[in-house]
């Protein structure tokens, strides 16, 4: 099975889960955009939020109802991928994401669902976060402030660069994305909590005990790991 026949697997069971009346949460990335298509063939009556430009123009594209956050505040479900999935030290889902450059409207949009399903491959099954650089969304003005403080928390930052080549990526929002070779995030948290300290630091790719459901895809099809049977199992 090739990575993007897995990717196809998923996205097409997260689809199966959505019903007619839903608010639906589009993510962004390669496996999102394979949700979308999947999603608009099934002709719901469903409306939606995305997480992008890109994937908002996609789904209007595919004759659905987009809609913003202010028209509909709260979501029954968000649906996205992710760079990186593992069970947290306590039970649930911790991810890393942001490759895709969303992260921050991303992790807006997730916060206003009840349910946030992960829609990921095998190959991004981790047992520790940080082999994926962990992505940082910084304002402009506050660049040369926050780089050299990320770097001495020894998370050595780098400006991604814009697809193009031509000067650094920018965010839907206007801002930069410093991409941190952290190496094993072995406390995530901790990490976490620091980096949101630096001033300058609008939001970080740490998606920590926001999913309630992974699907993962592989050879042997789609597995269903749910947040709650993780902590259940982490308690006993």
């Amino acid at each position: 099975m090739t990575q993007d026949e897995a990717k196809g697997l998923v996205a097409r069971r997260a689809a199966e889960l959505v019903a007619d009346g839903m608010v639906v949460g589009l993510g962004t990335g390669t496996t999102a955009t394979l949700f979308i298509r999947e999603l608009a063939a099934r002709k719901l009556d469903i409306r939606c939020v995305a997480s992008s430009d890109a994937s908002h123009q996609l789904a209007e594209s595919l004759g659905m109802r987009v809609a913003t956050l202010k028209e509909l505040p709260e979501l029954d479900v968000y649906v996205d991928g992710a760079d990186e999935v593992c069970a947290g030290a306590g039970g649930g889902l911790d991810l890393i994401k942001g490759g895709g450059g969303a992260l921050l409207r991303e992790k807006i949009v997730a916060s206003a669902a009840r349910e946030f399903i992960v829609v990921a491959d095998s190959t991004k099954a981790v047992e520790v976060l940080g082999k994926f650089p962990l992505p940082v969304e910084v304002i402009k003005m506050a660049l040369p402030l926050v780089e050299p403080k990320l770097a001495a928390q020894g998370l050595h930052p780098k400006l991604r660069a814009a697809k193009s080549g031509d000067g650094p990526y920018v965010t839907d929002e206007g801002n930069y994305i410093l991409d941190c070779a952290c190496g094993r995030i072995e406390e995530p948290e901790v990490t976490a909590a620091e980096i949101r300290s630096i001033v300058g630091v609008v939001e970080h790719g740490l998606f920590l005990g926001m999913a309630t459901l992974a699907l993962v895809s592989g050879e042997d099809g789609v597995k269903e790991l749910r947040a709650q049977d993780l902590q259940a199992h982490a308690m006993r």
